[in-house]
């Protein structure tokens, strides 16, 4: 029988508070929280009080000092997100890290070298991976449903929906909307499409809407506020080239003047699909078009991809979101920054 996992969270704001802790509550068959940390001592007691937590700490170097965990999980802003995966490496702890992986793709080598180093399980939390309808699309296109995916089209785009606080602080975020939410709908298209690898990256990015003042719209900030620093963009367009002729189109935005739209097509030499219901694109047996939407069902992406890891661990299996995943997707996310700055296709 699997022991019952001991883990340490570092970083009490929204996301851990919202997603992670929840999704651990639903898991206590598998695993303990034990601890948790944050620059803000005050929130880290809160959510200890809040959630039965037994330990809280200020920093990661304490929490590991000061409690024996099998892994921490990294739910901190994301220029944080080195030095703490660093740390855990370096204690021998094994990690689970909020997307994206890293402010800049230095920061990400760095963690994937400490990472190898050290000799620990490391997995990327890019939830939608997670979903009930994408583990429905592996399981069929591994069995050739779709044939090649050759071509694809993804896009995360709200009309007024830029976070306050740090997400808007770049030294601290890394970026705007294709660090935030971009990086969703790259990596899950990415993944779906079997992982091609990527050749060069074009891409524009804006700067034109802001820190809009628009009426009617409240915007979300995470715990702590922030520093009134905004220095990220709106939205990118951007269009990826992948190793045998492939291809993927992809539009992001927090701010743009447009509809909002979500959601990821893929185009096979068999079949193509879209999420949101699954819907397969395909001929019937009697050679008509025809659509199909499978009865998939619903999940919780959060608890599924916890308990991958916490499966992951204890059987010594690679997670379907390694080191190596996140430093790729990193390397495509780098790429549109540079596209975008130089004005022309770079290479990744």
């Amino acid at each position: 029988m699997d022991k019952k996992l001991r883990v340490g969270i570092v970083g009490a704001g929204n996301i851990a508070t919202s997603a992670h802790l929840p999704s651990y509550a639903e898991l206590t068959d598998l695993v303990e929280v034990v601890a948790i940390a944050d620059i803000v001592p005050e929130r880290a007691k809160a959510a200890a009080e809040k959630y039965g937590i037994p330990h809280a700490f200020a920093s990661v170097e304490e929490l590991l000092a000061g409690v024996d965990v099998d892994y921490i999980d990294i739910c901190t802003w994301t220029a944080a997100h080195a030095p703490v995966c660093m740390a855990a490496a370096k204690a021998g702890k094994h990690i689970l890290c909020e997307k994206p992986l890293a402010a800049t793709l230095e920061q990400g080598l760095a963690m994937e070298k400490a990472v190898k180093e050290a000799g620990v399980q490391f997995m990327i939390a890019v939830v939608t991976r997670y979903g009930a309808e994408q583990m429905h699309f592996k399981e069929l296109y591994d069995k050739g449903v779709f044939g090649e995916i050759y071509a694809a089209k993804t896009q995360y785009v709200r009309r007024r929906g830029t976070p306050g606080g740090w997400f808007t602080d770049k030294s601290l975020a890394g970026g705007g909307p294709v660090l935030d939410i971009g990086v969703h709908a790259i990596d899950r298209t990415w993944y779906l499409m079997d992982r091609p690898k990527p050749l060069t990256v074009s891409a524009e990015t804006s700067y034109r809407i802001g820190d809009f003042k628009t009426k009617g719209i409240s915007r979300w900030t995470p715990l702590g506020g922030g520093n009134g620093v905004f220095d990220t963009e709106d939205s990118a367009t951007v269009l990826f080239r992948f190793e045998g002729g492939k291809t993927m189109m992809a539009e992001i935005a927090w701010a743009i003047n447009g509809p909002e739209v979500n959601g990821t097509q893929l185009f096979g030499s068999k079949a193509g699909c879209t999420f949101e219901p699954l819907t397969i694109y395909t001929e019937d047996e009697a050679g008509y078009l025809a659509d199909i939407q499978p009865k998939t069902g619903k999940n919780n992406y959060f608890v599924e991809e916890i308990r991958h890891f916490i499966d992951c661990l204890n059987s010594g299996k690679t997670p379907i979101s390694p080191i190596e995943d996140a430093v790729t997707v990193q390397r495509m996310l780098d790429g549109i920054y540079r596209s975008a700055a130089a004005h022309r296709e770079v290479e990744i």
